[in-house]
């Protein structure tokens, strides 16, 4: 995932190695809400051994790291509400003390993997992911189609073509303001503008000649 950085990816690799037997009675004294189950359980206190991870609704993009596989003593796990992306990695059926798992809400795609711990979670765990297939959910993996193709083909053009259109109008207006400040008010603004110019000067030219009119009467 794009926004986790090494440091917090070798935090999740040092907590592999915590026993799952291991228990203590320390705490931090801090509060916290996680969502388990379905459920939010607000933790006045934070255990150290705490083996739960929340990275619930924080635009994370790209693909699952094979890491957190590795995290053993993990109970809970949400990454739902994210923009993940790409199959959902086999070695997350490594965690087998993990009792919640949340991946719904982001773009994954591929066949759910089978076996272990994720036979034991229900369509919510999954649901929002239009190009996931297979059990537990009722889509047929033959059957599925890449939600990306599918818009396009409803819409008969990607995002592609909308960035370029908008890079090259943005280079446009920005082209023609920097050609007007350096020559000044075009010819053809003047004209736009309703030719005032040329008509004030219509109207002071029959004044004057009015004016020499009557100096030659007099």
């Amino acid at each position: 995932m794009k926004n986790v950085v090494p440091l917090q990816l070798q935090y999740m690799k040092k907590m592999a190695t915590i026993a799952t037997t291991t228990r203590t009675y320390e705490f931090f004294y801090d509060s916290v809400t996680v969502t388990i189950k379905g459920n939010n359980i607000i933790y006045t206190k934070i255990p150290t051994i705490f083996v739960s991870i929340d990275l619930s609704g924080n635009k994370f993009e790209g693909k699952i790291p094979n890491a957190i596989g590795d995290l053993r003593a993990l109970i809970g796990l949400n990454l739902s509400h994210n923009r993940i992306i790409g199959p959902i990695p086999g070695s997350l059926g490594n965690l087998i003390n993990v009792e919640s798992m949340d991946l719904s809400s982001n773009m994954l795609t591929g066949a759910i993997p089978r076996g272990g711990q994720f036979d034991t979670f229900s369509n919510d765990s999954y649901e929002g992911n239009l190009g996931l297939c297979g059990l537990p959910l009722s889509i047929n993996c033959k059957n599925i189609t890449k939600p990306s193709d599918e818009h396009e083909q409803k819409f008969g053009f990607g995002w592609q073509p909308v960035a370029i259109g908008y890079g090259c109008g943005m280079l446009f207006g920005i082209g023609l303001g920097c050609f007007v400040l350096l020559i000044g008010k075009p010819q053809w603004l003047v004209i736009m503008d309703g030719g005032k110019i040329n008509r004030r000067r219509t109207r002071m030219r029959v004044q004057e000649r009015m004016n020499q009119n009557q100096l030659l009467q007099m």
